[in-house]
């Protein structure tokens, strides 16, 4: 893992009149980032978290920060319930945004954990699978109907963040393939295929397939889509682990890691400064990077493609309106560069 260089925010950056939502959004980077959203005078910015406790301290912390203070004392602060381990939960969400947010510009997804043994998730999938991606990608395309009719009343494009790792190109998909025959979900979900300490990194290595291949789907003009490494930070992110590896993670990120205020920005320049260009895209240092090789090869296209159906008719069941926008999107004029349908998500 790389410690990326300090880049500052350039003068000028402003999100006023601008919606933010972060997930996970209660302490490290998802706090953080609210925190500097807020700074760069955001008029509403909305954290979810797990509990009403953990959103009353959220709330607390941002508006006690002296820095938000300062700039942008009266923006509409809240957080909004959101279990990552649970679709039902992210459905939830996606039907009190609908409900309660007119606009949306900003989505970072964040879910800084980490878990070393397997666990199986509410809704039965593999759990850290389910956290740090698949209910995710829930919320995302749940939601895109809201920031394309965004990014039209703004006349600029609305942005969707995913937090990625460098640590995806050590995948354990060239070491432990999937089979011809075999669902890449039922892959991650065979607790026999889970490598202790490595499903982290394969994780980010779905985000990245999902939004090189979501790229492919929503052209730049509407929503920008990107993934981005902050880098190693001092966050709570390994509380997870079992207590015989704390102490050895704990050495590591007392030498490598960098402040949270510095992984924020990294976060800020990828959702907020870098443009167009950056659609589909992994940065890393604040630049595009080529990311993991696998990817680009065709073994990698054919996973990315693999996957993209699989997890497009996982979500279905929960919310059908995405795989019924998604389908007709397909059926009309097919992928490339074409805007998904405009279509409000459904209550049910």
């Amino acid at each position: 893992m790389y410690k990326p260089p300090f880049m500052p925010i350039p003068p000028g950056k402003s999100l006023a009149g601008k919606t933010v939502l972060v997930t996970g959004g209660n302490s490290g980077l998802g706090l953080e980032f609210a925190r500097q959203a807020l700074t760069l005078n955001a008029s509403h910015v909305i954290v979810t978290v797990r509990s009403q406790a953990k959103g009353d301290a959220a709330i607390a912390t941002l508006r006690a920060n002296q820095e938000v203070q300062a700039t942008n004392p009266d923006a509409r602060l809240e957080y909004f319930l959101l279990d990552l381990d649970d679709y039902k939960s992210g459905l939830e969400l996606v039907q009190k945004v609908y409900a309660e947010v007119p606009e949306l510009d900003i989505i970072l997804c964040n879910a800084g954990t980490n878990f070393f043994n397997y666990e199986t998730s509410k809704s039965g999938h593999e759990r850290l699978m389910q956290v740090i991606c698949y209910t995710h990608f829930l919320i995302v395309l749940s939601l895109f109907p809201l920031m394309q009719r965004t990014a039209a009343k703004r006349g600029s494009p609305t942005r969707v963040t995913f937090l990625s790792s460098y640590s995806h190109v050590r995948h354990t998909l060239e070491t432990n393939p999937i089979a011809a025959d075999e669902s890449v979900i039922a892959h991650y979900d065979n607790i026999k295929k889970y490598v202790s300490g490595k499903r982290y990194q394969d994780g980010k290595l779905v985000i990245n397939a999902f939004v090189q291949h979501l790229a492919t789907i929503v052209p730049s003009s509407e929503v920008i889509v990107n993934c981005v490494c902050p880098g190693i930070v001092a966050t709570d992110i390994n509380q997870n682990l079992p207590l015989w590896i704390k102490p050895f993670m704990c050495v590591f990120f007392k030498i490598k890691a960098r402040p949270v205020t510095e992984g924020g920005r990294v976060l800020v320049r990828a959702a907020v400064v870098v443009g167009e260009e950056s659609h589909g895209k992994y940065l890393q240092t604040g630049e595009i990077h080529r990311g993991a090789e696998f990817l680009a090869q065709p073994a990698g296209k054919h996973f990315i493609k693999k996957f993209w159906a699989e997890i497009v008719a996982d979500i279905g069941k929960v919310n059908p309106e995405v795989k019924v926008r998604l389908e007709r999107q397909i059926n009309q004029k097919g992928l490339k560069g074409q805007p998904l349908a405009r279509t409000v998500v459904s209550a049910g």
